[in-house]
């Protein structure tokens, strides 16, 4: 039995806390989809085309079993099409959990058949967000310990246009 599962997010931009929990995910599952969610309600810095190639350049080393994908609606509908029987979601601190654990009751109460599994990022990631690495890029501050080297350029070349 191929265990499958998708980890989802607005990834505007992948931070190093999300290539950590990737990364654990991959070795843990047979398949992993990465899901890049166009979320309507939010106004993202990159387009979701954007998103998804800062992705592929940082995965591409995890070999054909993970794969990336921009996706729209419902995270169970994206993990039912790939027949996906689990949702990995990164938790950062206690304070991610409430909002976290919601998201897993409603989602179980929408696909009974799909788990969400937990995976806290390692401890120094643990202050690193999306909205905290494109706030210092903003400013000029050093992101570096936070996104990987492409997405840096790629937060650099958005502060100079």
């Amino acid at each position: 039995m191929t265990r499958v599962a998708v980890f989802p997010g607005s990834f505007d931009p992948i931070t190093n806390a999300h290539l950590d929990v990737i990364r654990r995910a991959a070795a843990v599952f047979d398949r992993l989809v990465i899901g890049v969610l166009g979320n309507p309600r939010k106004t993202p810095l990159f387009s979701v085309d954007e998103r998804v190639a800062l992705i592929v350049a940082e995965v591409t080393d995890l070999g054909p079993s993970v794969v990336v994908e921009s996706f729209d609606g419902l995270t169970v509908e994206f993990a039912k099409r790939h027949q996906a029987g689990f949702v990995v979601r990164g938790l950062r601190a206690i304070s991610d959990f409430e909002a976290e654990l919601q998201m897993a009751h409603t989602n179980r109460r929408l696909a009974p058949g799909i788990d969400t599994v937990f995976l806290m990022t390692g401890l120094e990631f643990g202050y690193v967000s999306s909205s905290l690495a494109k706030e210092v890029a903003a400013f000029g501050g050093d992101v570096s310990p936070m996104v990987p080297p492409g997405v840096e350029a790629a937060l650099q070349r958005e502060r100079s246009v």
